[in-house]
């Protein structure tokens, strides 16, 4: 059993190992991803430029709970079904937007303008609907500097690579006063979720993240432009975890026997010495002991004395 087991050990970590190997980027892995700055307040003298094409500062934005994505406009992948699920999510929420919340689309691209960017706005709040007012929903463009000091004070990390960019999808909920108090990871957003990190953003309280998972498992790949499985983590941990289940069922086996063992009186566990038989068991072994030269054997008992000695009557006697 245990062989077997080491043998599939053995096979797993040799495929994992040359999985990992022919899907390992031919180019350095970029520095993208999320550090979660929970509790922190961003600054709220950045300016950026809205969608007419005015300078506006975050503290005239910021004034209630905001959900704040990053993006680019021009982007053809990630970027879409990111505002996508934005707009769905808008759909279903039982808080008003506008005022429980609103949000706010920041694009991180200096080729950005703010035509594109009220292009962009007028596409969405189209598909939302006349019922959704327009100031619920801002579109911003700004100087490298000005979003690229956003994008470090929320810990989104993002990298040019060719005339794309590469970047996670993530977006992040602050509060009315510029705190960030959680974030929310994918492309697609559950109504509830958005709901409670909008509650806990008007309240000042930080949620905790229960997608970081994703960091872990997967990793951006610049030439796919997609999220791939990163197997050799995710074989080590599965490995690791293998490896500690079999270590725990080999120990309570170990018990187990050692103890049932004892109980049938089989041979002890190592290290226990032998229990010793007392006088009246060995009296009656099968094997008696070997007489020593010069003793004499004593007659076996009559079959009387023996009924006599066991307590039946004897034959002999009348009744």
């Amino acid at each position: 059993m245990k062989s077997q087991l080491a043998i599939l050990l053995g096979l797993w970590t040799t495929i994992a190992g040359r999985s990992a190997l022919a899907s390992a980027p031919s180019e350095p892995p970029l520095d993208v991803g999320v550090d979660e700055k929970l509790g922190q307040t961003i600054p709220l003298d950045i300016k950026l430029v809205d969608e007419q094409g005015d300078r506006v500062s975050l503290r005239d934005l910021i004034d209630k709970p905001t959900v704040l994505t990053l993006n680019y406009f021009r982007c053809a992948s990630l970027c879409t079904p990111l505002l996508n699920g934005v707009a769905e999510m808008l759909q279903k929420i039982d808080q008003i937007p506008g005022k429980d919340f609103q949000i706010l689309t920041v694009s991180f691209d200096p080729r950005d303008d703010a035509e594109l960017a009220g292009q962009k706005k007028q596409n969405y709040i189209k598909q939302l609907g006349p019922g959704f007012p327009p100031t619920a929903w801002r579109f911003l463009t700004g100087d490298p500097v000005s979003t690229k000091r956003l994008a470090d004070a929320v810990g989104f990390k993002f990298a040019k690579h060719g005339e794309d960019f590469v970047h996670p999808g993530v977006v992040m909920v602050l509060s009315g006063t510029g705190m960030v108090t959680r974030y929310l990871y994918g492309v697609t957003f559950l109504p509830f979720d958005v709901k409670m990190a909008v509650t806990e953003a008007a309240q000042g309280r930080t949620g905790p993240t229960i997608a970081r998972l994703l960091k872990f498992c997967f990793n951006y790949d610049p030439s796919g432009r997609r999220y791939s499985l990163a197997i050799t983590r995710v074989a080590a941990a599965f490995t690791i975890m293998l490896a500690v289940g079999f270590g725990v069922v080999v120990g309570v086996t170990r018990k187990r026997r050692s103890k049932m063992g004892t109980l049938k009186g089989f041979a002890p566990p190592f290290g226990i010495p032998p229990a010793t038989p007392s006088p009246s068991l060995r009296s009656a072994s099968p094997n008696p002991p070997a007489m020593v030269r010069g003793e004499q054997s004593s007659p076996a008992p009559h079959a009387t004395e023996m009924g006599t000695l066991k307590g039946f009557p004897d034959p002999k006697e009348p009744s």
